[in-house]
């Protein structure tokens, strides 16, 4: 039998938990559990994905490169000789090796250390030692994912076929460029180890429904922790003061779901922060140089959503870009990364731990939550149980991502 028909330690073939899921209900154990599952997730699911795997300011130069790492995929994102940025397989032509180790630097040609196929830095290949005749250097390139550059986020997918990104980003466009994210340049970046399921992390961030309980210096400043402060005049005095300094107000919410009208979830809102915070610091105060064009603060912060898997939260003086990234079936890494304006100058125009503070104790309360989801999910008597009004992210995921399963 292959591994459609049964799973090891009884676990139950996709078409069965596919059938009996229940709408509005939580997953089955098995989809945070199953060696399977997890492998047709990164097979399947983050391969066909648009993935944010950078920004341009990381690779400003000819040869610049780096790393991004999946589940059980590794991806080069380079900057070749004509200024482009690729981004390709981290995978050797010749028997598979991978070809670059270090996480990033520059260099003039890839190499793989194995048997020292070369590699020029569009991917084309250079050199292949002892071939004999008839072969054909050409058709052994590495393999290239699709890449699209939004606004100065690099973002790759894999898939022969990719998802179509362009009828959202073209809702996102004159949204966020009032914070002219081009000009943006990495503070710090951080990851948070969390032996979980990467569904759990993703699910977690998708919902406000544990903010109030969970995170108690998060719920100070940022009123989406109950929903009724979001139907107040609190929003209607934030979008007078969106409109002076430069910020549209629009909303996008665009989602994918098992009928497969749409590719991809887009989402964007701004909500205001309580009185007294202009951003998302401790004291309330700025935090660092204002973004883009902005003329001001509007005591705002902005949720954006380009696909499930790439979420960023935008204030008037910096960005945090959130990714949950896949090592095993129960490991997963939460990384952060702040992002102020392309000149700004640490000690000078923004201090770090004040920068990083928020979302660094926010990012150590999920990843308690989550450890301890995972760990009540692995027990045998689990059941799932109803999702909240609050967590309808979640659902909005289970849409897109259970109407992927059913074609595994």
């Amino acid at each position: 039998m292959n591994q459609r028909q049964i799973f090891d330690n009884g676990e139950k073939p996709m078409a069965r938990l596919l059938k009996e899921y229940v709408d509005g209900m939580s997953l089955e154990r098995d989809f945070y559990t199953s060696e399977v599952i997890y492998n047709n997730d990164i097979r399947h699911y983050w391969n066909s994905s648009w993935i944010w795997v950078g920004h341009v300011s990381q690779v400003p130069n000819t040869g610049d490169f780096f790393l991004f790492d999946y589940g059980t995929e590794s991806l080069i994102i380079a900057r070749d000789k004509q200024g482009e940025i690729g981004v390709f397989l981290n995978v050797c032509r010749h028997r598979g090796s991978r070809v670059c180790m270090e996480q990033r630097g520059n260099r003039r040609v890839f190499a793989c250390p194995y048997h020292a196929w070369t590699y020029e830095l569009n991917g084309d290949l250079r050199v292949a030692r002892e071939m004999g005749e008839g072969f054909d250097p050409t058709e052994y390139s590495l393999l290239k994912a699709h890449v699209r550059i939004f606004e100065g986020m690099i973002f790759a997918c894999t898939a022969k076929s990719p998802p179509d990104i362009e009828a959202g980003l073209e809702k996102l466009a004159p949204l966020v460029e009032p914070f002219d994210f081009n000009n943006l340049k990495i503070a710090h970046s951080a990851s948070y180890p969390v032996p979980a399921n990467w569904k759990l992390a993703v699910e977690n961030y998708m919902e406000c429904y544990h903010c109030a309980p969970s995170h108690k210096d998060y719920a100070r400043s940022h009123s989406i922790k109950d929903p009724e402060y979001l139907r107040t005049e609190l929003t209607e005095a934030m979008k007078d003061r969106s409109r002076a300094v430069g910020l549209s107000t629009d909303e996008v919410s665009v989602s994918s779901d098992a009928e497969g009208k749409t590719d991809m979830d887009f989402y964007h809102r701004r909500y205001p922060l309580f009185e007294g915070y202009l951003t998302g610091s401790k004291s309330g105060e700025p935090l660092a140089p204002l973004l883009g064009n902005l003329k001001g603060f509007d005591g705002g912060t902005t949720d954006l959503q380009i696909g499930i898997l790439n979420n960023f939260l935008v204030y008037s003086d910096h960005v945090v870009g959130y990714r949950f990234i896949p090592r095993s079936v129960q490991e997963t890494d939460i990384e952060v990364i702040w992002f102020v304006r392309g000149d700004a100058e640490a000690g000078k125009d923004y201090d770090l731990q004040d920068l990083t503070w928020l979302w660094d104790v926010t990012s150590q309360d999920d990843e308690r939550i989550i450890r301890l989801n995972q760990e009540g999910v692995n027990s045998f008597h689990y059941i799932p149980g109803p999702l909240s009004h609050m967590e309808w992210g979640i659902r909005a995921f289970y849409d897109g991502y259970l109407a992927k399963a059913a074609l595994w």
